[in-house]
This record gives C-alpha cells, structure tokens and sequence, in this order.
C-alpha cells in the first residue's frame, strides 16, 4: 500500500508540473503529458481503493 501511495504521488507531481507549463508558458506538449499523467492517476486510485477495501475487511 505504501509502494502504491508512493506512486501515485510521483504521478500527481508529474501532473503539477506539466500543467503549469501548459497553462503558463502554452506548451503544448506538455498538455499531453499532463494528461497522460492524470489517467495514470485515475489507475491508481482504482488500485489505491481496491487495496484499501481488502485491507478493511
């Protein structure tokens, strides 16, 4: 669970920084990978929430 919070901090960094170039500077590319980033974010808080579940039961 740890390994998976860890994860999915990195992939929220990522997210930060590309989407302030995109919205600061209109850096397209990095648009694309602010993206990519947000639905790796979305995977792993399906993974964080399935994790979570088993662990409360």
């Amino acid at each position: 669970m740890k390994q998976l919070v860890d994860q999915i901090n990195e992939q929220i960094a990522v997210f930060q920084k590309n989407a302030e170039l995109q919205a600061e500077k209109g850096n397209k590319a990095a648009g694309t990978r602010a993206r990519k980033a947000a639905l790796e974010v979305s995977k792993l808080m399906k993974e964080f929430r399935k994790a979570s579940v088993e662990a409360a039961k």
